[in-house]
């Protein structure tokens, strides 16, 4: 009982919504560009032991803070899963990252050593500053460009690829911190949407989704009627993120991510 008390602690702790979120969606680019079957278990392999990375790091880092607050959905606050194995878990998640990201190739393996590095920066630095959007818009950025440089041979993504990464990235950061922003603020907590307020960074995670959407849909060319469906889809998710009230316009801004990831997939 312990040993399953503790597993369910370790996937708690490693955040696994969004890790499994941007494990799918390295899949699926991977899949997308043509990677031979050993090529996309070892992108998926890769990237998932990175997120684990980030996510177990996350935990272990604000402990203290969460405890502060009575994080009851923390495992490590509830006692379900202790530091030290959480510490050892991270441990050998970082060390499978390094080996397994170095195995796609040196450059795909750096690039991806710098996006799981900007993750770890923010849960160490960034997530305090005026910065904190900045190791999202990196990493997210990156993440094509790890898949695209396993290709053999290597090659970079198209602009509008990474730079319409950068941006759900933005937003991804902008709509993750909206429901904990009073219990950051009274552990000293202030990145950008904090300084910006509750109701100015739902309108700027808004704004920064849709510019996602208008450069995935307009980047690679001339965009068929299912791309232009897509981006009405989004226009209508923006006006109830906007104007809706309780949990609907969280959960629009959401779905507004899940659009824009699948026309990135669809329209790399």
């Amino acid at each position: 009982m312990a040993t399953g008390t503790a597993a369910a602690g370790l996937v708690r702790a490693c955040h696994p919504e969004p890790t499994a979120a941007v494990t799918v969606l390295s899949a699926l680019l991977a899949l997308r560009l043509g990677h031979d079957a050993a090529t996309l278990v070892l992108v998926v392999a890769a990237v998932f032991t990175g997120q684990l990375t980030i996510g177990w790091s996350n935990d272990l880092v604000d402990a203290g803070r969460d405890r502060a607050v009575g994080r009851a959905d923390k495992p490590l606050v509830t006692g379900r899963v202790t530091a030290r194995t959480v510490g050892v878990a991270l441990t050998a998640a970082a060390a499978a990252c390094v080996v397994l990201s170095l195995a796609l190739g040196l450059a795909a393996g750096l690039v991806h050593l710098l996006l799981v590095g900007c993750g770890v920066g923010y849960n160490l630095l960034f997530k305090r500053t005026a910065l904190s959007w900045l190791p999202y818009a990196v990493a997210f950025g990156l993440l094509p460009a790890v898949v695209s440089l396993a290709l053999d041979p290597p090659e970079w993504p198209p602009a509008w690829m990474m730079a319409a990464g950068a941006l759900l990235g933005v937003g991804a950061h902008l709509v993750n911190v909206l429901p904990d922003l009073d219990d950051d603020l009274a552990t000293g907590v202030r990145g950008l949407p904090h300084r910006l307020g509750a109701a100015r960074a739902r309108v700027t995670a808004v704004v920064v989704l849709v510019a996602a959407s208008v450069l995935v849909v307009l980047g690679p060319g001339r965009p068929p009627a299912w791309a232009w469906a897509g981006l009405a889809v989004v226009a209508v998710l923006a006006v109830v993120a906007l104007r809706g009230r309780g949990s609907t316009p969280f959960r629009a801004a959401m779905a507004i991510a899940l659009v824009d990831v699948v026309l990135l997939v669809l329209r790399s």
